[in-house]
């Protein structure tokens, strides 16, 4: 399949770019940091992304959405990327949105997706319980209790968690930690009686939470999927978040590139703008260069997904690692040609700098994956 977007993708990049622009700039992102908005996104704007159709991309027709795929989702992600929009769209349209359609019983299905699709409805997967990404040490203990479980534990950095109206949680029914087998998913009310949720700003002034289970009671309707078979639904998944997260992260550099390039045309020294010297041109155009094949590795991560969800996991391996390489370089870049400027706070590349980190470690860092992958070439 070619690397290139088709007519309706790109339509949808172009639709996604003009409301963003429109509507959330990275001056939304700072407002909402300086008055300590206590949702930490806009709730109308989450609105409009749903009167768009953006929240039920993922979700078939015949729940209310528009049943297309993880490209298309990869699309709308490299756009809020671009002005690091804060948004439950990669919680609730993209990861919750799959497990259910992946998972659900035809009754979940019919409970959930047409909400999540007309943006009523929010959702959380609650995986991580350390400080890095480690979903098969899962100790959290789901035991068995009447017609259903209690859940017990804690569960970390779960993103877009503090807004949530429904908890998508990965407990140990079984086994080990460590272990792929055992792990069940549970559809889980955050209202429920032992549940405790602390949001948690993060240092790019999005949005996680920590969230603490004690003995929260949970029925047999509230399983999603198969009793201790839930590794491999949680593995695709997961899958499916690195693509779109490494597709944000694409909008991250290439939002940074567009500034640097700009910045680098306004600056004047020694009576020429900077942009005229050569060295700053050719650190302009290998940034472009690995910018650009990232995208490439991304759009092939997300096609696969799209075509075989089973076996794409060392594409999206590949992609979600270089995906944060190449963030990472461009907003190093970005600072250093920025001169002074790009260390203050009233300039936005700091906000890009913060954003990339974050998107590095969520759902594995670029070591995490680069193991992942030589597992899978049996290294």
């Amino acid at each position: 399949m070619a690397l290139v977007l088709t007519e309706e993708q790109a339509m949808l990049r172009d639709s996604a770019r003009g409301l963003i622009g429109d509507k959330a700039p990275v001056s939304h992102l700072r407002h909402l940091r300086d008055t300590g908005d206590a949702t930490g996104f806009s709730r109308e704007l989450w609105q409009t992304f749903a009167e768009m159709g953006f929240s039920g991309l993922l979700v078939g027709e015949e729940f209310g959405g528009s049943g297309l795929g993880c490209v298309e989702a990869g699309v709308v992600m490299e756009e809020i990327g671009r002005d690091l929009v804060p948004s439950p769209f990669l919680a609730t349209a993209v990861l919750a949105a799959c497990a259910l359609a992946r998972a659900g019983s035809a009754a979940q299905k019919l409970e959930h997706l047409p909400k999540i699709a007309n943006g009523s409805r929010l959702a959380a997967l609650a995986v991580d319980e350390g400080t890095k990404h480690r979903p098969l040490m899962t100790k959290m203990r789901a035991m068995r209790s009447g017609n259903g479980f209690r859940l017990d534990g804690d569960k970390a950095f779960v993103v877009d968690g503090h807004s949530a109206d429904l908890l998508i949680v990965a407990a140990r029914t079984a086994g080990s930690p460590g272990e792929a087998d055992g792990l069940t998913l549970f559809l889980v009310d955050p209202k429920s009686k032992g549940i405790e949720i602390e949001r948690t700003v993060m240092v790019d002034s999005h949005n996680a939470a920590r969230i603490r289970f004690d003995n929260v009671e949970v029925n047999a309707d509230g399983v999603l999927g198969e009793v201790d078979q839930g590794g491999s639904v949680l593995e695709g998944v997961l899958n499916v978040g690195r693509g779109a997260v490494a597709g944000e992260m694409v909008g991250v550099a290439e939002g940074v590139f567009a500034r640097t390039v700009s910045y680098l045309r306004e600056r004047r020294q020694f009576g020429k703008a900077i942009g005229e010297f050569q060295a700053l041109q050719h650190r302009a155009a290998q940034l472009y260069i690995e910018i650009e094949i990232t995208r490439a590795a991304v759009l092939k991560a997300l096609q696969t997904l799209d075509a075989d969800i089973a076996n794409a996991a060392s594409a999206v391996a590949v992609a979600k690692a270089r995906a944060g390489s190449t963030a990472t370089l461009a907003v190093q870049e970005g600072v250093q040609m920025h001169g002074g400027m790009g260390m203050t706070d009233q300039f936005d590349i700091g906000f890009f700098m913060k954003r990339a980190r974050v998107c590095q470690e969520l759902f594995g860092d670029a070591n995490f994956h680069a193991d992942q992958l030589a597992r899978m070439r049996g290294f």
